[in-house]
């Protein structure tokens, strides 16, 4: 029985991924490194940090990752605040209170900070529909290990075959099915360059997940 839905945020929620890439390449500008757009794609789907920890390893450079990440986060801000585009992706809003009146519980599970989570909920007052947010920059591993699903689920207090996650990146399924949880992709406009192979199903449109159609697979 589907007890517990854990949705990713950034390509699932909110595509906050174009900010997000200005604001990684306003900070790439800053410390003068050239990060390749396949070197790019190959970090979607972590925390911020990692991905700093990373480009201070490979580039060699000076600088700590914290800065790195405080640099970066100035910038989103910026553009978060001021960028009118930001909107919550089509048919979002409605999947998720598809899933709250048929008492699901929701937890946000996402690689994003938990300052751009917490800036996203009070933007689209989206508090009142989830138990729990998690954060993947305050865990040790980052997707595509499994730790921050496993974690969701047990905060949604449902054994993880009772579950079901949300995501949109490749790294984001394969850790999903790390966990040994039931994986739903979803390929939006916005999707680029990613692989859904691993994915239990993949969709282009949240009204394919309704609960009234998700739900009879955990029957």
């Amino acid at each position: 029985m589907l007890k517990a839905v854990l949705f990713d945020m950034d390509g699932v929620i909110v595509d906050t991924e174009p900010l997000h890439k200005k604001a990684y390449y306003m900070m790439f500008e800053n410390y003068n490194i050239n990060v390749t757009t396949e070197h790019y794609n190959s970090l979607t789907g972590q925390s911020t940090i990692n991905v700093c920890k990373k480009l201070c390893t490979h580039f060699n450079l000076k600088a700590q990752p914290e800065e790195l990440v405080q640099n970066k986060r100035e910038s989103f801000t910026s553009l978060f605040h001021n960028d009118p585009s930001l909107q919550l992706l089509d048919g979002v809003l409605e999947l998720i209170k598809n899933y709250h009146t048929n008492g699901l519980t929701l937890v946000l599970a996402s690689s994003a900070s938990m300052f751009t989570i917490n800036n996203v909920f009070n933007r689209f007052n989206l508090n009142q529909y989830f138990k729990a947010k998690i954060s993947g920059a305050d865990l040790k591993a980052s997707k595509p290990h499994p730790e921050i699903f496993e974690k969701a689920a047990k905060l949604a207090e449902s054994d993880k075959h009772e579950c079901l996650v949300i995501e949109d990146s490749t790294n984001g399924i394969k850790a999903a099915k790390a966990a040994g949880i039931y994986c739903v992709g979803y390929d939006s406009k916005n999707s680029k360059n990613q692989d859904y192979s691993l994915a239990d199903q993949k969709i282009n449109t949240f009204s394919d997940i309704f609960y009234e159609k998700i739900g009879i697979k955990f029957e």
